[in-house]
C-alpha cells in the first residue's frame, strides 16, 4: 500500500483507529467489569483478582521492546494480526476459566496480545508510514481509541447482565477474530522496508546516549512517566468496584467510567486545536496536574453527603481531561526536554521499569483495599504518586530550559 510520507492517509488511520477502539474495549477495559464476578465464581480475594491484570500489564511491557523491533523490521502486519488472533483465543478461553492459575494464564496471554494491538504498536506503524505527519495521525487515532470505554463498558455490562460473565467475555472474542484480525491483515499490507540508519550530520558532535540516560532531565521524566502511568492503569481496573463502594447508583457505576472516554477525547480535541495558542511548556505542566486534582475530588466524595455524586462527576471530568491529554505529553516529553535525535532509544530504555511500575499498581491498589476503609489508603498512595510525577516533570523542564 503506497503512501505519501508527507501526509497521513485518513482512510488508513480511520480503519486502524476502529481496531484500536475494539482492542482497548475488549481487553484493557473488560477487566474492571469481570473482576467482581470472577472473584465470586472462583472464590478469589481482591488482591488475587488484581494480580491477573497486573500480570497482563507486565507481559505487555516486557514484550514492548521486541514488538517494536519486529515492527521496525517491517513485520507490522504479522505483529498486529497475530495480536488480534491471540486476544480472541484468550478471550474464548477466559469463558472457560475454572481455577486461579487458569485466570492468570489467560490474562498473561491477553497482556501479550495487548503488546501487539494497542497504542504502542499502532503509533509505531503510523510513524513508519507517515514520517512527516505522524503527530496528526497519532492524535487522530487517540480520538477514536479514547471512546473505547464509552462504547465497551456499557456494552460489556449489558452482555454480563444478559448472558453472564463467561458468555459475555467469550463473546468479546468475536470482535477480535471477526473484525480486528481481518482489518489488520488487510490494512497493513505493503509495510515500508526497514528504516535505514540516519547518516550523521557533517560536523555534528556525537552524543553519548548512555550519558543522556544518566542525565537529570531523563531520570526525572522517567519518574514522571512511571508515576502517572501507574495511576492511569490502577484506577480503571478498580473503578467499577470503587464506585459501588461509594454507594453510587448502579446506572451511574457504568455511565461515569464510560463517560471518561468522551472527556478524554474532548481534552485531546482542545489540545489539537489550541496547542499553538498557548505556551507549550505551561501546558505540559498544567495537564498532568489535573490527575492529582481529580484524585483529591475522589477522596472528598464520601464526605460530601448528598452532593457526593457531583464530586465524583468532578473527578471524572478532571481525570478524563488530564488522562486524555497526558498521552500526548508523555509521548513528547523525552524529545522536548532530553533529545529529539535519540527519543526512540531513550523511550525504549524506560520499557522495563515502566512495565514493572504499571504491573504493580493495580495489584498494590487491590492489596491496600480492606473492608473497613475500602480504597481510601490506595487512593492516598495514588495521589502521592501523581504529585511526585508532576513535580518531577516540572523539574525536568526547568533543568532542560536552563541548559538551553
Amino acid at each position: 500500500m503506497s503512501q505519501d510520507p508527507t501526509t497521513h492517509n485518513a482512510r488508513f488511520v480511520g480503519w486502524l483507529s476502529l481496531a484500536q477502539l475494539v482492542s482497548w474495549g475488549t481487553t484493557f477495559y473488560a477487566f474492571a467489569l469481570v473482576m467482581g464476578p470472577v472473584e465470586e465464581a472462583l472464590g478469589l480475594s481482591r488482591a488475587q483478582a488484581s494480580l491477573g491484570f497486573s500480570l497482563a500489564i507486565l507481559a505487555e511491557g516486557l514484550l514492548a521492546y521486541p514488538v517494536g523491533r519486529w515492527i521496525d523490521r517491517g513485520h507490522e502486519r504479522l505483529v498486529m494480526t497475530g495480536g488480534s488472533l491471540l486476544a480472541g483465543a484468550c478471550l474464548l478461553l477466559h469463558g472457560l476459566v475454572a481455577t486461579l492459575w487458569g485466570f492468570y494464564a489467560v490474562w498473561l496471554g491477553l497482556g501479550a496480545a495487548m503488546a501487539g494491538v494497542l497504542y504502542s504498536p499502532a503509533f509505531a506503524v503510523v510513524t513508519r508510514r507517515f514520517p512527516q505527519d505522524y503527530r496528526r495521525a497519532i492524535i487522530t487515532m487517540t480520538f477514536l481509541g479514547g471512546l473505547a470505554s464509552t462504547v465497551f463498558i456499557p456494552f460489556t455490562s449489558w452482555l454480563i447482565a444478559a448472558w453472564g460473565w463467561r458468555m459475555a467475555i467469550a463473546s468479546l472474542a468475536a470482535w477480535q477474530l471477526l473484525l480486528c484480525a481481518p482489518l489488520h491483515a488487510w490494512m497493513l499490507r505493503g509495510a515500508p522496508p526497514r528504516m535505514p540508519r540516519i547518516a550523521k550530520l557533517a560536523g555534528a558532535k556525537p552524543v553519548n546516549v548512555r550519558s543522556l540516560m544518566r542525565s537529570p532531565p531523563f531520570l526525572l521524566i522517567g519518574l514522571f512517566v512511571m508515576a502517572l502511568l501507574s495511576v492511569s492503569v490502577a484506577l480503571p481496573a478498580h473503578m467499577i468496584s470503587l464506585l459501588r463502594e461509594y454507594g453510587v447508583k448502579e446506572t451511574w457505576v457504568v455511565v461515569l467510567p464510560a463517560s471518561i472516554g468522551v472527556i478524554q477525547v474532548l481534552g485531546r480535541l482542545l489540545l489539537y486545536f489550541f496547542e499553538h495558542r498557548f505556551d507549550l511548556h505551561l501546558a505540559n505542566r498544567v495537564i498532568p496536574l489535573l490527575i492529582p486534582m481529580g484524585l483529591v475530588a475522589l477522596l472528598l466524595a464520601p464526605l460530601a453527603g448528598p452532593a457526593s455524586a457531583w464530586v465524583v462527576l468532578g473527578f471524572v471530568v478532571l481525570y478524563g481531561m488530564g488522562n486524555g491529554m497526558l498521552t500526548i505529553v508523555r509521548g513528547t516529553a523525552i524529545a522536548q526536554y532530553v533529545s529529539k535525535e535519540h527519543a526512540a532509544t531513550l523511550n525504549g530504555a524506560l520499557g522495563l521499569p515502566l512495565a514493572l511500575a504499571r504491573a504493580s499498581a493495580p495489584l498494590l491498589l487491590g492489596v491496600l483495599w480492606n473492608p473497613q476503609v475500602g480504597y481510601t489508603h490506595g487512593l492516598w498512595l495514588l495521589l502521592a504518586m501523581s504529585a511526585v510525577g508532576v513535580v518531577a516533570l516540572v523539574g525536568a523542564q526547568h533543568l532542560a530550559l536552563v541548559q538551553d
